[in-house]
């Protein structure tokens, strides 16, 4: 896991000084480039990989098959962590600014901005994700989840309001109800996503605990 984790973690911490120190871009006006989700979930991914790191080396990566072995406190939070916010932001990133990209790329990511980000950074902010480790507490997961959402929402307001920006052009060029009914879809897509991700974290997690348990049927039987 180590040898996985540590490279990707590098990868992240790079990518973001790269993205602080060298890409002007974002930083000015109000919120600087915390007014942007591809922001925040970079560093989001970053922290994550960081806490897989820490927890190959003092936790513990114990599979939900191997029932009896203790699970360290650090692997309870990487895996809560990775169910609330890691796999559902993530997700909602790419499926979101690819999909406004291929129909309009000018309301989410000006042609111009090619000339200054480089390409290897924005698949970098929007990227693929590691698969899906044991997913928990679900309720408590599924708030914080929903809290992230309405709080980077009322922030995305707030700046339109107070500093008069639309942080995404596509907000600027929509109607207020057509903005609503958007949001509210958005905020569905947050939601359908958690559930995806149990979803999957079931299917996968199920199948190795069928074939377990059927490798200790059969052992009980030779014992017979």
């Amino acid at each position: 896991m180590l040898t996985y984790h540590f490279p990707v973690y590098v990868l992240y911490i790079f990518s973001l000084t790269y993205d602080i120190v060298n890409i002007e871009v974002g930083w000015q006006g109000y919120g600087g480039k915390f007014k942007f989700l591809t922001f925040w979930n970079l560093c989001i991914q970053t922290l994550y990989f960081g806490i897989t790191v820490l927890n190959d080396f003092c936790g513990s990566n114990v599979r939900p098959s191997e029932k009896g072995q203790k699970i360290s406190s650090m692997q309870k939070f990487r895996d809560y962590f990775l169910a609330t916010l890691v796999f559902p932001v993530g997700m909602f990133v790419v499926m979101t600014f690819w999909g406004i990209y291929a129909v309009d790329r000018e309301l989410v990511y000006p042609r111009a901005l090619d000339k200054i980000i480089p390409p290897w950074l924005n698949h970098i902010m929007r990227p693929g994700l590691d698969s899906i480790s044991t997913i928990v507490y679900q309720i408590s997961g599924l708030m914080t989840l929903l809290g992230f959402a309405l709080l980077y929402l009322v922030w995305i307001l707030w700046i339109a309001y107070y500093a008069n920006i639309w942080v995404y052009p596509i907000l600027k060029v929509l109607q207020p109800h057509q903005r609503a009914v958007f949001i509210i879809v958005l905020l569905f897509l947050f939601i359908s996503l958690y559930i995806l991700g149990e979803a999957i974290n079931k299917f996968l997690w199920g199948k190795e605990r069928s074939v377990v348990h059927s490798r200790k049927m059969k052992n009980t039987q030779k014992v017979k």
